[in-house]
């Protein structure tokens, strides 16, 4: 090919990279500029959709457009992730979820239809609280090791519900049946709300719950407060004491949320709603209707999320061999 030729090609090609560089360069200086999709794979009155709808009124006053937010509920949180996988990754689809959706493998359950690694960009942490076991008043059990006590006179004549295969509820439901050498049913839900409901009416004797479905019904004494599963005790219900204080050693896990968009959304969009996410969960406002449902905001930066879910995934296979289940 002649000099000349090539010396022209290669001039087209770096204006065609430039353009490209230039393109995505515009595309990031005005993101955003459309309605943004919120994401929430689990049903109104839980945990995850109650951070995002405390969220949502600052995100759109940061970002300047209107953020709607859409439950996507089912298979343990990963059909919303999913939907959020799947989407063009601009930065105008986003989601929120747990551990369980973003990438803790328990057991055989994590046919996923999308891979949490490269479909999804990591934007920031979220919130974090505690769950609690609770049980029915009629249950015969004041303490977790009355509980304990209960499930080991009668292997598998109890059923504990929690929020859905796949989730960190069904991670701590497995850590306390394992730890604790019980035999209990487990029954998944699609979310907490639904085990709570189910829980107070008598259908299953105990739920490891999230704080915003069962701090009423505990206020209201419609459940017992057993044990909650972080490290410290629970501000809300101080009196509550930790598994690990009753006897299940070296128990601690606590239920956390991540933002998170489509894998491949250019670095800059991710910067962008980082900290656009950063900032609404330091805004006082944010924080107390987030406190106020039991949860502590938790902002970090992207590498930050991953971290966590890192520390999960470790958790977690130390159950998973005990797990053959399908996500509901």
């Amino acid at each position: 090919m002649p000099t000349k030729v090539l010396r022209l090609c290669a001039v087209i090609a770096l204006g065609l990279a430039g353009a490209w560089s230039f393109s995505n360069e515009a595309r990031a200086q005005a993101f955003p500029d459309k309605p943004i999709r919120f994401f929430v794979p689990f049903p109104a009155g839980g945990s995850t959709d109650a951070v995002a709808r405390a969220m949502q009124p600052a995100l759109e006053k940061i970002l300047g457009v209107p953020v709607v937010v859409e439950n996507r509920a089912g298979a343990g949180g990963t059909l919303g992730v999913d939907a959020v996988a799947k989407a063009a990754p601009d930065g105008y689809t986003i989601g929120i979820a747990g551990a369980g959706a973003l990438g803790v493998n328990i057991g055989e359950r994590t046919k996923r239809m999308y891979d949490p690694v490269k479909d999804l960009a990591p934007i920031s942490r979220a919130a974090e609280s505690p769950f609690i076991l609770v049980a029915t008043p009629a249950l015969n059990a004041k303490t977790l090791a009355d509980v304990i006590k209960l499930a080991k006179a009668e292997p598998s004549r109890m059923s504990i519900g929690h929020g859905g295969n796949g989730t960190a509820m069904q991670l701590a439901t497995l850590m306390f049946t394992t730890m604790a050498e019980v035999k209990i049913n487990a029954v998944p839900y699609r979310g907490t709300a639904p085990a709570v409901t189910d829980a107070i009416a008598g259908h299953v004797q105990l739920a490891i719950a999230d704080p915003p479905p069962s701090m009423g019904a505990i206020a209201e004494g419609k459940l017992k407060a057993i044990a909650v599963t972080s490290k410290q005790r629970f501000a809300v219900f101080p009196d509550v004491p930790t598994f690990e204080e009753q006897g299940v050693k070296g128990f601690e896990l606590t239920g956390w949320f991540g933002v998170v968009a489509p894998g491949g959304t250019p670095r800059d969009i991710v910067a962008k709603l980082n900290a656009a996410v950063v900032a609404a969960l330091k805004d006082p406002e944010v924080a107390r209707r987030i406190r106020n449902v039991g949860m502590e905001p938790t902002p970090t930066t992207p590498e930050g999320l991953t971290d966590y879910l890192q520390a999960d995934i470790a958790k977690a296979a130390k159950v998973a061999p005990v797990v053959d289940d399908k996500p509901n």
